[in-house]
């Protein structure tokens, strides 16, 4: 561990704080700089990573007491509490386990080398259609990532050669040093935890054992995905440094504004204009679906601007389920602006026919308004 920042004060607690404090400070903040929360941000990222690796610590009983009597250096080789360079203490294995279990990861007696280093995972955004969304489709993506290196097969060493065991730490990948009352661990300084040392390395990765490339992967989007959704490409992210497992490759969705249909969930909106005359004595409402088929809505006659009619089953289908959602369209009555001499005489007929009781809504509107002004 590296860092210098105070670990009660990378989890914003006291030094008196219980247990229970520590882990509820620790959740809100890890919430807080999650980095799928922030858009990757790498400074978001570094306090997230400082903010557990303080919590890792202060979790522990024993972890923390070492750390509260020697600080950081509890947990760093060649400072503090008189402690020699790096050595093999096997004689203090069963204490050194029994009380940094945890912290070396479970190296197991006798050392191990350090837990290959995974590769990176990778985000990649892609924009769709909401037809797209709505049927699914097949694609391809084009990224440019670190891949095994196909000269040395992501080994890092010269073809014809080999790796060979580390002098230092005899393979092991750690190396132990006493600090005060405790042995410690960490990685080797020479082969950096790996256990191994390339004399010769790989001409064309330089020894890392991954290179550059260019690739294009095939990505197959199911129906009903919304906005946000993830599409994980298992293994196809950063390649791990010499022969480590890879990372993986997340494809983040994100749905274009449609010209007609809004969503929620998988529910469809859309408003629907029609004309007064449809709206006073009803009439059928036809809407084209993204499922390619023509839904009829029976429109009731006298229905107000703001209903709502619903067609079952015609909005988005479920992701990875069964069914689909509704089709909702939102009516908007529209009154005419432009008529012509033979309308406009029609309406003045009309209106000479009115009784108030056609529309019961106004005539009590403007009772009350009379009401309202005579009080």
């Amino acid at each position: 561990m590296t860092t210098t920042i105070d670990y009660y004060e990378l989890l914003e607690c006291e030094r008196t704080a219980d247990a229970a404090t520590i882990k509820s400070s620790y959740r809100k903040l890890a919430m807080k700089y999650h980095p799928d929360k922030n858009g990757g941000c790498k400074d978001y990222e570094a306090k997230f990573k400082a903010v557990s690796e303080a919590y890792d610590v202060l979790k522990d009983p024993q972890k923390r007491a070492a750390y509260d009597r020697f600080g950081h250096a509890a947990f760093q080789g060649g400072g503090g509490g008189g402690g020699a360079g790096p050595q093999d203490f096997s004689g203090f294995s069963d204490i050194f386990e029994s009380v940094f279990g945890e912290f070396m990861g479970g190296a197991g007696r006798g050392g191990g080398r350090q837990a290959q280093r995974r590769g990176a995972d990778l985000r990649y955004d892609m924009e769709i259609s909401l037809e797209e969304a709505f049927h699914g489709r097949s694609t391809e993506v084009t990224v440019d990532v670190s891949a095994a290196c196909d000269t040395c097969h992501g080994s890092g060493a010269r073809p014809g050669t080999q790796a060979k065991t580390c002098a230092q730490c005899g393979g092991h990948g750690k190396v132990r040093a006493q600090q005060g009352f405790f042995v410690v661990e960490r990685a080797c300084p020479v082969c950096h935890g790996s256990g191994e040392v390339i004399a010769d390395p790989c001409p064309d990765c330089r020894g890392e054992g991954r290179v550059e490339k260019t690739k294009t992967l095939a990505v197959e989007i199911p129906p009903g995905v919304d906005e946000g959704t993830r599409i994980r490409l298992a293994g196809e992210g950063e390649a791990g440094a010499r022969g480590a497992p890879p990372g993986d490759l997340y494809i983040f969705l994100h749905i274009k504004r449609h010209a007609i249909f809004e969503r929620e969930g998988t529910t469809l909106f859309a408003r629907a204009p029609i004309s007064f005359t449809t709206a006073a004595l009803g009439g059928t409402l036809s809407i084209p679906g993204l499922d390619g088929r023509t839904h009829e809505m029976k429109i009731p006659a006298g229905i107000q601007s703001g209903k709502q009619l619903r067609q079952r089953g015609a909005g988005m289908p479920v992701l990875q389920g069964r069914g689909a959602g509704d089709l909702v369209v939102q009516i908007d009555v529209e009154t005419p602006t432009k008529l012509s001499t033979r309308q406009r005489e029609l309406l003045e007929l009309f209106r000479e026919t009115e009784t108030g009781d056609e529309c019961p809504a106004s005539q009590g509107f403007f009772a009350k308004l009379k009401s309202a002004i005579a009080g």
